[in-house]
């Protein structure tokens, strides 16, 4: 028997759809109670009726790592993707490794029918491309983000594809990826293979462009609002629209009883573009909470009860819990752990293991190395450039990072330290370079 949390039996073979923003801020929803300007009804009704939780994890504070790590179950380093992967060669930093096991993959296994739409960004040509990498069906965007969200080009670069075909789609990208979410749905209605959807979209990345209704709507109803602020509120509402236009396709197609769908962020807003990352410093890029805690959480319909929780989770952790739902077994090394106890309303303990943080990048400000994190319970050690020193953090006592521990010597410092140093070994062994880009 499950817990009195779970109102039904688990279904054998649910569908799943994991649906990841990009660039949100933790603040920057509605059900979470520290932006008053904004309005998200439809993602707010996933995380309050289903498991929303306070200390939802990514695996970098940028794109390209945590999007891995998704797909892996692995920290991302240790899958070539220590930094982001982008158009040109000398300002790339992953590339995503061949023996890598991606979820889709996986879920083949169970004869699960895979698909990815919106933004992949974990290659642009063979052999790291979505249907090369276990994707049945791909509808959407190679590259890391679009200069503009109408043309959707990337340097010049037309990175939209079906499958392995050039496409020129007309319209914004947040509503072209959820029109085609909606299709593959209920193309998916008339068949016996569950799916599994991950649905990407590139909302709220830069630049800050909603459509000219959606801002307009913002700054009516908003007095003091600035024009910054606006356009970003403007862009989170529309793309929580279109999700909720996701969920009443789910609901007419008599699906949705029969999926689970994941909520999150693959990492925090960007300083620059007026997002809420509040209660925690920092922003995108940085290792502070602000750069990789962000909302996130569960929903079922009929199965999950509302909960809120506040266990440490990962990013990583999401591929173990799928395949541990799905039946799907495998042997090759994970990072991750299954939540699964937690989806059934069991308690778990999540932060009794070392887990690490990388990102590598060019610049002036990092100079094409890495700098780190490491957490154990409530403890952080962490840098926000390569050049600076180790910072120690009692998260449970110290949220919002303002007085650092700073005593190499004692026990903590010194587990948080060595197991980093340990991971950079692991990781060192790694290429994170095709052959191509060392030539």
């Amino acid at each position: 028997m499950f817990p009195l949390t779970i109102q039904a039996t688990l279904p054998e073979k649910p569908n799943i759809l994991i649906i990841l923003a990009d660039d949100l801020g933790y603040g920057d929803l509605s059900c979470q109670g520290m932006s008053k300007d904004i309005r998200t009804p439809n993602i707010d009704k996933l995380l309050n009726e289903g498991i929303r939780c306070t200390r939802f994890h990514t695996n970098c504070p940028v794109s390209s790592p945590s999007r891995a790590a998704l797909l892996t179950g692995r920290f991302p380093d240790l899958v070539g993707v220590p930094g982001v992967i982008r158009t040109h060669k000398e300002d790339s930093w992953g590339y995503l490794a061949q023996e890598a096991v991606l979820l889709p993959q996986m879920l083949k296994q169970q004869q699960y029918h895979t698909a990815i739409i919106g933004k992949w960004h974990l290659g642009l040509t063979s052999p790291n491309t979505p249907n090369e990498r276990g994707f049945d069906f791909f509808h959407g965007f190679l590259g890391d983000m679009m200069d503009d969200y109408y043309n959707h080009l990337r340097f010049k670069n037309n990175y939209m594809r079906l499958n392995n075909q050039v496409v020129c789609p007309q319209g914004h990208a947040t509503e072209l990826f959820s029109d085609w979410a909606i299709d593959y749905i209920s193309e998916r209605k008339r068949e016996k293979e569950p799916f599994f959807l991950y649905l990407a979209y590139n909302a709220p990345h830069t630049p800050i462009q909603p459509p000219d209704e959606w801002l307009d709507k913002v700054k009516k109803r908003e007095n003091d609002i600035n024009e910054k602020r606006a356009k970003l509120v403007a862009l989170i509402e529309h793309m929580d629209h279109h999700i909720g236009r996701i969920y009443q396709t789910l609901e007419a197609n008599g699906q949705l009883e029969n999926t689970l769908i994941i909520f999150t962020s693959d990492n925090g807003g960007q300083d620059n573009t007026g997002a809420n990352n509040k209660p925690f410093r920092g922003a995108k890029q940085e290792m502070y909470e602000g750069g990789i805690c962000v909302a996130g959480g569960f929903y079922w319909k009929g199965k999950i009860k509302p909960a809120v929780r506040d266990n440490f989770i990962l990013l990583s952790d999401l591929f173990p819990t799928v395949c541990d739902l799905t039946n799907s077994p495998f042997s090759h090394p994970i990072d991750g752990i299954s939540l699964l106890p937690l989806l059934e309303g069991n308690e778990q303990e999540t932060d009794n293991r070392i887990v690490c943080w990388v990102r590598r990048e060019g610049s002036s400000r990092y100079g094409g190395q890495a700098y780190y994190a490491s957490r154990y319970k409530g403890y952080k050690l962490m840098q926000n450039t390569p050049w600076e020193a180790y910072q120690l953090f009692n998260l449970d006592d110290d949220p919002a990072e303002q007085k650092p521990l700073n005593d190499p010597s004692s026990d903590i410092y010194q587990l948080l330290f060595k197991g980093l140093t340990e991971h950079i070994r692991r990781a060192g062994a790694v290429p994170w370079q095709s052959e191509e880009d060392v030539r």
